[in-house]
């Protein structure tokens, strides 16, 4: 299933819910006497309302939304993570949203909704497929993506969902009490054992040097099969995929079809992997984003994950992918 294209500025009214409006002087009334509150105590701890980590990511139901989703939409902005136990790529989508979540520290929260049990709530919001996303901010919804992207993908998304928060509707999130589960955070288990991760991108590097790109590519995915944050895979795998892809290219055919099909995603997504093994990162990234402006559809899709994908072999810290990063949301946006 492939992510949809994500837009933020195509913000509409959630049917049958109540006004934003409503929901937001709800929570400003609920701030406004936890301040009182937390005068009138005059202690030094958090203040009033801090919610410790684990009230970010909850589960929700029917019986539920108003309260847990529509009146606290008014104070952060609530992602939706649409999901089902027998959806596998659910299941590879959940936990990723969940670190995300936690990373954002109180800027966003993130409420599940298990669709066997939530019929009404999937139809409200015409789930055609799941996984899904959407986000609810003042009691207004946007729809995000539909589908495992990829993680920076999203990093991107919700970023820009807290900048609409902030900016459009002046919501800036919730305190969190760093205190209320810290020694659950200090005794808290490594993400996955280290040894087997590092004999398989040793693996991956053998392989590489032995000019075996398919079986780099293999061992890559098989470390971010048991853990998909794992950034050196993610980088490695990028960077042996995109060998691969130009590994048997004719550089002059590539070129000769790109200049003379500029509007060609194909002949331009070719032309960009060249760009970058041979070290013109800016000409890659500049290339594809003139391709999504003159493209549409499954074609400016095509070439915007590629971008994406591009912006994984550099790395995301590079001043040359920020950049780029900026002048893609231009296009989209």
């Amino acid at each position: 299933m492939q992510p949809r294209n994500m837009s933020m500025s195509g913000v509409v009214d959630l049917a049958a819910v109540k006004a934003a409006g409503e929901a937001k002087a709800k929570a400003e009334q609920a701030r406004a006497e936890a301040a009182r509150q937390a005068a009138q105590g005059g202690g030094t701890g958090p203040a009033a309302g801090a919610v410790p980590p684990s009230a970010l990511v909850f589960d929700v139901d029917e019986a539920g939304f108003e309260r847990d989703v529509l009146q606290l939409s008014a104070e952060v902005p609530v992602v939706l993570d649409f999901w089902a136990e027998w959806c596998q790529p659910c299941k590879q989508l959940s936990p990723l949203l969940e670190r995300l979540t936690a990373e954002a520290n109180g800027r966003i929260v993130l409420a599940k909704v298990d669709v066997d049990a939530n019929q009404m709530l999937m139809q409200q919001f015409q789930i055609q497929g799941i996984p899904a996303v959407f986000a609810v901010v003042a009691g207004q919804v946007l729809p995000l993506f539909q589908g495992v992207a990829p993680e920076q993908q999203i990093r991107d998304t919700l970023a820009q969902l807290v900048q609409v928060a902030e900016e459009r509707f002046g919501i800036i999130g919730l305190e969190v009490d760093p205190n209320a589960e810290g020694a659950a955070a200090d005794s808290a288990p490594a993400e996955a054992p280290a040894g087997p991760h590092d004999a398989l991108l040793e693996a991956a590097v053998v392989a590489l040097d032995a000019g075996d790109l398919g079986g780099a590519v293999q061992a890559y995915k098989n470390v971010l099969a048991d853990d998909p944050g794992n950034t050196e895979a993610k980088l490695g795998l990028a960077q042996a995929e995109l060998l691969a892809r130009v590994q048997h290219m004719n550089p002059q055919a590539v070129r000769a079809a790109a200049a003379e099909n500029p509007r060609d995603p194909a002949a331009q997504i070719a032309a960009a992997d060249l760009d970058l093994v041979g070290g013109h990162v800016e000409d890659a990234f500049g290339r594809l984003v003139d391709t999504v402006k003159v493209t549409f559809g499954d074609d400016r899709d095509a070439v915007r994950l590629r971008l994406l994908e591009l912006f994984e072999v550099i790395g995301a810290d590079d001043p040359r992918v920020s950049a780029a990063r900026t002048a893609l949301a231009r296009v989209l946006f």
